[in-house]
């Protein structure tokens, strides 16, 4: 039989691995917990980095749209202009072939 000496020994040394096991789970528990809270934050940056860049690209987007408008509306006008000017021209030729540009003379000297 073991002596009462080896019995308090087991006992010391169950209660001391018991003690090491519990502050083991808690430290992991700990580390665990502060894993997830460093991923959370990480998880909040990137997506609060992620929200600017799409701002910021939704207003070059805005910008670019803006500057292709004007850009369209100022060719618009040019053609538009060089358009007039082209008909100017025909109704002109077309007068003259017609002998109808004299009238034009005419009137404009009476």
């Amino acid at each position: 039989m073991a002596s009462q000496n080896q019995s308090y020994e087991a006992g010391e040394t169950k209660g001391r691995t018991e003690e090491k096991t519990k502050q083991t789970v808690g430290n992991i528990g700990d580390k665990a917990q502060n894993m997830a809270q460093a991923a959370k934050e990480k998880t909040s940056d990137t997506s609060q980095a992620a929200k600017e860049k799409a701002q910021q690209m939704g207003q070059s987007t805005k910008e670019s749209a803006q500057s292709g408008k004007d850009n369209t509306q100022g060719f618009l006008q040019q053609t538009g202009e060089k358009v007039k000017g082209a008909a100017q021209g025909a109704t002109e030729a077309m007068k003259k072939t017609l002998g109808l540009d004299r009238n034009d003379d005419y009137n404009r000297r009476h």
